[in-house]
């Protein structure tokens, strides 16, 4: 009996792990592979010295339409310029105004800190991974 119910918590316990793996794919952004060096001690990344200062960065092959990085005071993010919630069109470039991003498609805001949608949507924002490189230069690649 002992040996039954260990089995049977043993399986359980295999059955719940792993879970957390679960990643929802948005169907409207798929960027190709890139590596963006970035030198924030040249003039045009100069804002991302500062908290809350987003740059919005449109070099060719660099995320879909762009991308948005930011310093958050902790660290660096970077989000793809898209509306994560339409399909790519004219109107599905974000617009930038100070710590957020407004989807101009359907008038959705996000936040530059987390990504998150101010009012509920389906998709937060895309995030793209950052690797300190040096005190002066990052990385922004997926």
């Amino acid at each position: 009996m002992k040996k039954f119910l260990f089995i049977i918590i043993a399986l359980l316990a295999l059955i719940s792990c792993g879970g957390d793996s679960y990643v929802m794919r948005n169907p409207y952004l798929n960027a190709g592979s890139f590596s963006a060096p970035i030198d924030i001690t040249l003039p045009s990344y100069d804002n991302l010295r500062y908290v809350a200062n987003p740059v919005v960065v449109t070099v060719d092959g660099w995320g879909i339409n762009g991308l948005i990085i930011m310093n958050t005071g902790s660290g660096y993010v970077a989000w793809e310029n898209s509306c994560p919630n339409q399909e790519l069109s004219s109107c599905s470039v974000l617009r930038v105004s100070g710590a957020y991003a407004k989807c101009p498609c359907d008038d959705v805001q996000y936040s530059l800190f987390t990504g998150q949608p101010t009012t509920p949507t389906t998709y937060n924002l895309k995030a793209y991974r950052i690797e300190m490189i040096s005190s002066t230069a990052i990385r922004v690649y997926n």
